[in-house]
Parts: structure tokens; C-alpha cells; sequence
């Protein structure tokens, strides 16, 4: 009887270890997934902001007063037109990179480069 319970209690003592080395890597490794780099490549041409940035806002930021459309009081509020857009580009950039924003909604790869390298290249009302 003395056996069964010495193997019972390595047996529970070794399942423990291992749930418990298990959630230590699952937190590191969803701690390492959530550091999102700070700099995209954009090299290519140069983004503008009436083809490329003005049509992602309009489709994924301002299509209602929840997120950033006429009223809204979310984040920096409305992203309605560029001055509300240029104005609030840090916190766009940072939103965006991070995959923060859009809310309940994500953006392309392509987009997300587009709105970032927009930022980084001096935002101009082109």
C-alpha cells in the first residue's frame, strides 16, 4: 500500500511541475507575442493620405459614432477628416501598430503599413 501511495504522490507532484512550467511558458510566451515592433519597412512610394489612409478611416474608424464617426468621443474622438487625423497620428500610429485599433475589427498588413508609413513620412494633406 505504501508503493501505490509513493508512486501516487510522485505521479501528482510531476503533474503539478508540469502544469505549472506549462502556464509559465503560455504567460512568456503571450508576453513576448504582445510586444509589437516599433518600426515598419517603408521603403516603396511614398503613402498619401487621400488614396491610401482617407479610405481606411472612412471604412474601419468613422463608419459610426462608437468608434470615430460624427459625435464620438472614443479615444481622440472623431477621425471624421484629415485635421482630426493629422492631430491625432501619434496616437493612431500606437493604436494601430499595436493592433489596438480599429476595435472589433482588425486591418490588412497592407493597411496598417499604408496608415503607419503615412504617419512616419511626415503625414502631409496629399
Amino acid at each position: 500500500m505504501m508503493i501505490l501511495m509513493d508512486r501516487y504522490r510522485k505521479f501528482h507532484f510531476t503533474k503539478n511541475a508540469l502544469i505549472v512550467v506549462a502556464m509559465v511558458g503560455f504567460l512568456y510566451a503571450c508576453k513576448k507575442s504582445a510586444d509589437a515592433p516599433t518600426t515598419v519597412d517603408c521603403a516603396g512610394p511614398a503613402k498619401s493620405f487621400a488614396t491610401d489612409v482617407r479610405p481606411i478611416a472612412q471604412a474601419s474608424c468613422a463608419f459610426d459614432s462608437d468608434c470615430h464617426g460624427s459625435g464620438s468621443s472614443s479615444g481622440p474622438g472623431e477621425l471624421l477628416n484629415y485635421s482630426e487625423i493629422f492631430s491625432a497620428r501619434s496616437i493612431i500610429r500606437s493604436s494601430v501598430l499595436s493592433g489596438e485599433m480599429p476595435k472589433g475589427g482588425s486591418l490588412t498588413a497592407t493597411e496598417k503599413k499604408a496608415i503607419i508609413c503615412w504617419i512616419d513620412n511626415g503625414a502631409a494633406n496629399n
